[in-house]
């Protein structure tokens, strides 16, 4: 939010006087200020473009409290789950279909051949199971580890299992016999993926490498030792390359308190928390204080490239599709798309974590989401027809009055209408106004917000619609211009300082000695005064013999600029006239020659206005009193003196101080 003249507004309509020389905008150009309203069919790339995004079809939501995994199928699409390990077949018709329900009760992996043979792999037990078309599923090997985490067909056809707890990577022939191809250090091999070229690339949890593996598992390499301790997925990256996410999150499937070689209790098994939900342990050692999530690109040869990093989000799922990396995150159900540069959000779904991702014939995008479990599809690069971004309130910080909200963007053919509501709560409800018919914007894209009430809470909705042809609009930014109802002013505090007490600009410098650093005391020894307000490093305290200064403090609620007229009346009855002693103090302090006052008791008043912000009729103004002053120029007096033997008896008086000492 930032103040602009109005010059710069002038689309500015009735709901703010024309003749008010300051106006606010309410600004969203950024992705985070967009993400904070509620996206429908929309998209935001990190510039902070607003655009249409891609199309989701939402195929099948599941009664299973949890989906883990996903694979393209001949005749659809094949799910893993938790609770009850199923195996669910989602056929092109919506129609759900149950291959396996697995004793072990979680299917993390899926693998699907061209002929529509599943392979899934349970845990915790290990068990991998083959489901042939048509026919019931089967025990195909018992690998003897807990977990199965991904799997894979190398070149040479045998099928690949990456597992934990003791970190290995399995090679499995066609009679179902297991063989270790590789042993890793570390807990668990976390992710799989095999290269256009045949080269085996892998993802361990615990310290966080990516492995790389001839295609016939010989000739180990190490291309990546993450920061983070998890590399949760893997995805081919164009050119044979590898894509690699590595988070250190409270929300990852694994617990990795323990490394492997510490993993076992006393002849039990080794002891790993595995997901059931959104309140997993998670990955994220003690003390870490790296990024939650990071994006690599690995390329032939082991260059690595790190392309992104989230703060806030925490990478679940991988995969290209279309020609562009997906990125599924949670735990806020967001999907995003890297487009060579920069990462766009293209979906936010209603389940708060996308777990996995897959490409199907044709560029299109099958997504897994858990929290609750359903199935979406993104039909390849084509776009919603339409879609509504609906803004977060936005704050005025008091009641005000609207005036136009405007865009910088392309309409690209396609179409964008706009509604508004106010109200004075937080969160809309009852009392708010209701939503304005939706408002096309003029040739000048301002839209109106004529009519609105005025509110301390205004909110937008934008519809954008696909044109006969192109993506649609692009907004590039939004701005919600607005004015402040006035408030009155604030008078916090007035005060008198001591006699002789000046305050002048901090790097001022009393060379000729006018005004004197130092000030004597009653024993006529100088010392230097200290500033009246620690802290201060704006003004200083100096003496200045006859001078007393009035000090304020004040504020305003629409931070205006305020002007503050200082007068005073002698006497404490509150009787009398008041004399202007200056006028039109944009300063706090206000210092002047007392001398030419009589002796006596006065009182100061402060009155300040901002009318300088407000057009005529519309100023406010505070006013505030101060507590009694003294003003006393002349000395004490001597009435008398007499000697009695050895003692001498003074009579010393004053007519407006106490006397301390003689």
């Amino acid at each position: 939010m930032k103040a602009v003249s109005l010059g710069l507004l002038c689309g500015l309509v009735g709901a703010v006087a024309a003749t008010a020389t300051e106006v606010k905008l309410f600004e969203l150009e950024t992705a985070k200020s967009f993400l904070a309203g509620t996206l429908d069919g929309v998209a935001v790339d990190t510039l902070g473009r607003l655009q249409l995004g891609a199309k989701a079809d939402r195929l099948a939501g599941f009664d299973e409290p949890f989906l883990f995994a996903v694979a393209a199928h001949p005749e659809g699409w094949v799910v893993g789950t938790g609770g009850e390990g199923k195996v669910l077949l989602v056929r092109r018709d919506g129609r759900v279909e149950t291959l396996l329900t697995a004793a072990e009760g979680q299917v993390f992996a899926l693998w699907v051949d061209p002929d529509g043979t599943v392979f899934a792999g349970a845990s915790p037990g290990g068990t991998i199971y083959r489901i042939p078309p048509h026919e019931p599923a089967q025990p195909f090997t018992a690998t003897g580890e807990t977990y199965i985490w991904s799997l894979a067909r190398a070149r040479d056809g045998r099928l690949l299992a990456a597992t934990g707890t003791e970190g290995h990577l399995l090679a499995i022939d066609d009679k179902g016999k297991s063989s270790v191809l590789f042993d890793t250090d570390d807990p668990h091999v976390r992710s799989l993926v095999v290269a256009a070229d045949g080269r085996i690339v892998l993802g361990t949890a615990g310290r966080g490498l990516v492995v790389e593996l001839a295609a016939d598992g010989t000739g180990a390499r190490t291309r990546l030792d993450a920061e983070a301790p998890e590399i949760v997925a893997l995805a081919a990256a164009p050119g044979g390359g590898v894509y690699a996410a590595a988070i250190a999150s409270e929300a990852s499937a694994v617990d990795l308190a323990g490394k492997k070689d510490e993993a076992a209790a006393e002849g039990g098994e080794p002891q790993v928390s595995v997901s059931t939900g959104p309140t997993a342990i998670g990955s994220r050692p003690a003390g870490f204080a790296g990024k939650r999530a990071q994006l690599f690109e690995i390329r032939p040869g082991g260059r690595v490239e790190s392309l992104w990093s989230f703060d806030d989000e925490t990478v679940f799922s991988l995969a290209t599709a279309g020609g562009r990396l997906w990125v599924g995150t949670g735990l806020e159900g967001k999907l995003y798309a890297w487009d060579g540069d920069r990462m766009l959000l293209e979906k936010k779904l209603d389940e708060r974590q996308i777990v996995a991702l897959g490409a199907a014939a044709g560029g299109d995008l099958f997504v897994g989401t858990t929290n609750g479990a359903a199935l979406y599809r993104l039909a390849g690069a084509e776009f919603e027809r339409a879609g509504t971004y609906s803004s977060a309130p936005l704050d005025a910080g008091q009641p005000a009055r609207f005036g136009v909200l405007r865009f910088r963007g392309d309409l690209g053919g396609g179409g964008l209408q706009v509604a508004f509501r106010s109200g004075q709560s937080a969160e809309p409800d009852a009392t708010w106004s209701d939503w304005t018919a939706a408002r096309k914007p003029s040739a000048t894209g301002e839209v109106s917000l004529d009519g609105v009430p005025p509110g301390r809470y205004v909110q937008f909705r934008a519809e954008l619609a696909r044109g006969a042809s192109g993506r649609g609009p692009r907004l590039d930014a939004l701005e919600l211009s607005y004015r402040q109802e006035n408030g009155k002013p604030v008078i916090a505090s007035l005060t008198v300082m001591e006699p002789g007490q000046i305050l002048v600009p901090a790097g001022f410098n009393p060379g000729s000695q006018t005004f004197e650093p130092a000030h004597p005391n009653r024993d006529g020894i100088f010392t230097t005064l200290k500033s009246v307000e620690p802290g201060n490093d704006r003004t200083k305290t100096l003496w200045k013999k006859g001078y007393r200064t009035v000090r304020w403090a004040t504020s305003d609620p629409n931070e205006d600029a305020l002007l503050g007229t200082l007068a005073l009346r002698r006497g404490s009855d509150g009787q009398g006239d008041w004399f202007d002693v200056a006028a039109e103090l944009d300063d706090d302090h206000h210092g002047f020659d007392a001398t030419v006052l009589p002796d006596g008791i006065y009182r100061f008043r402060l009155t300040v206005s901002d009318a300088k912000a407000n057009p005529p009729g519309e100023a406010l103004a505070a006013e505030r009193i101060s507590e009694p002053v003294v003003i006393d120029h002349t000395p004490p007096r001597l009435v008398s003196a007499e000697r009695r033997n050895d003692s001498v008896t003074l009579v010393v008086e004053d007519d407006w101080s106490p006397l301390v000492a003689v």
